[in-house]
């Protein structure tokens, strides 16, 4: 068996920050998104995966990734010539499943307590195709699957504009070799009116044709930080969820650290004060500032005289004398935020593309 995980996709609620990188690759609790969908996958014993990237992006991939060992895992990277929806990610892997029954794991969805047991329930009753459902109250943006009165799912609709019921699937499906024969023949899936080959089609057609589907309920944490909310929420529960209070720097006398606080190597803390839950990457150095909860720092960041609570900041990030509290926030790479000395009355703002600021 096999696992894909993709890393295409626009990431346009992101914007500006996918201007530059990809949306898999932003940090949430100080861990790029893509790597929570690859620990839960090496967690179910799969060493084979195909990873999926778009045109112009497999050396940035490959950099961020390697090839699998961190995680004791085997890479392979396949190209997804066009961005033509999810049922034609899985559809670009055929050729090296060869065969195999598959796991397709979107690469920016985090499920909290793994999915083991979707992949042995899968294993146990032998179906065609298997896919997860959460209770979700906006299940009308997801895929949704329907029922008769007897339980059986009877098809899986994509953005539906009167569901049944508050359900919705997740992004983690399971299957076979028959999932291929959905884009075959004369009664062959056809792409969706966006354009787009839609990911409930392929399972829909499995059991329109007498293929045995079956569903199954996740009842851990889902997270699908695709817009700024979901992630500062989603960085909040996994910080929640795996800070440690590792401290593997030596923090001055005149700072204090309150609650779950990690600490990366190579860190300086001065005259400050940081209240957990928090996770701080290596190589920071924090000076006479506060830091709040649910904050997540990367490596290489300075805050000099600075309030920071509930934000992501990436990688290089930089705060100087910034006397108002920063909350609520998510930073991109090697932003720099300073009060500049003679200019109290005003703003000096050097501001990308779709960037929003607040005051």
């Amino acid at each position: 068996m096999k696992a894909i995980i993709p890393t295409g996709g626009r990431g346009t609620r992101m914007q500006p920050l996918t201007f530059s990188t990809n949306k898999h690759f932003i940090p949430v609790a100080n861990k790029p998104l893509i790597f929570y969908p690859i620990e839960a996958v090496a967690e179910t014993g799969i060493k084979d995966v195909l990873i999926t990237y778009n045109p112009g992006w497999l050396p940035a991939v490959k950099n961020i990734l390697g090839n699998g060992r961190k995680w004791n895992l085997k890479f392979k990277y396949i190209l997804q010539e066009e961005p033509k929806g999810l049922a034609d990610v899985v559809r670009s892997c055929e050729e090296e499943l060869a065969g195999e029954d598959f796991i397709f794991h979107l690469g920016d969805n985090i499920f909290t307590d793994g999915i083991l047991d979707l992949y042995k329930y899968f294993l146990k009753h032998k179906p065609n195709g298997l896919v997860a459902m959460v209770k979700h109250s906006e299940n009308w943006r997801l895929g949704v699957p329907y029922f008769d009165k007897f339980g059986n799912v009877t098809k899986i609709v994509e953005k539906p504009k009167n569901p049944p019921h508050d359900y919705a699937m997740p992004g983690v499906y399971f299957a076979d070799s028959a999932f291929f024969k959905a884009f075959k023949g004369k009664d062959a899936v056809k792409p969706s009116s966006r354009g787009e080959w839609e990911i409930p089609d392929p399972f829909t057609w499995m059991i329109a044709h007498g293929y045995k589907v079956l569903v199954k309920e996740y009842k851990g944490g889902w997270l699908d930080p695709g817009k700024f909310n979901d992630w500062i929420e989603s960085n909040q529960v996994l910080l929640d969820l795996n800070t440690n209070g590792k401290v593997e720097s030596k923090i001055d006398l005149k700072s204090t650290l309150q609650g779950r606080v990690q600490v990366g190597i190579k860190c300086k803390i001065r005259g400050s004060r940081i209240r957990g839950p928090v996770v701080i990457g290596n190589n920071v150095l924090i000076n006479n500032s506060y830091v709040g909860p649910y904050t997540s720092i990367s490596d290489n960041c300075i805050i000099d005289n600075g309030s920071v609570e509930n934000s992501v900041l990436m990688a290089g990030v930089k705060i100087h004398n910034v006397k108002q509290p920063i909350d609520n926030s998510v930073i991109g790479t090697e932003a720099e935020i300073a009060d500049v000395d003679g200019h109290s009355n005003c703003l000096e703002l050097f501001i990308g593309e779709k960037s929003q600021v607040r005051l």
